[in-house]
């Protein structure tokens, strides 16, 4: 099964998109043990929506275009992680470890984790 942990952050927070170098190192093993249980895909974080964002909405057949900042959002994500594991139970235990990476160095965070439509499956 394949889930979609995607984090977002309040962008007007100061630093919630420039990282220390400390909450880096935490963050890099926390990714060195995904790496090792071998259940990451891919993973990426995301810069501010004022660097190089647009956001395209469809509203009743009309197109509107906007480039970022996006100042009316307070959450945007800001990165993801895409995992095969055995279960959402699972998937869920490795974003509370995740989660736990902010906490520690007193990030406000928000984490989806949302399954992967693979196709049909059973349940």
């Amino acid at each position: 099964m394949r889930f979609m942990m995607m984090h977002k952050l309040d962008e007007k927070v100061p630093g919630n998109f420039e990282p220390t170098p400390e909450f880096m190192k935490s963050m890099g093993a926390y990714m060195e043990e995904v790496v090792k249980a071998g259940i990451l895909l891919a993973a990426e974080g995301l810069c501010k929506s004022s660097e190089e964002s647009t956001r395209i909405t469809a509203t009743k057949g009309k197109t509107t275009i906007t480039d970022g900042p996006f100042t009316e959002t307070k959450e945007l994500i800001a990165g993801f992680g895409l995992v095969e594991v055995r279960s959402q139970e699972e998937a869920v235990e490795w974003a509370k470890r995740f989660v736990d990476v902010f906490i520690e160095h007193g990030i406000d965070v928000e984490v989806d984790v949302r399954r992967v439509n693979e196709g049909p499956h059973e349940g």
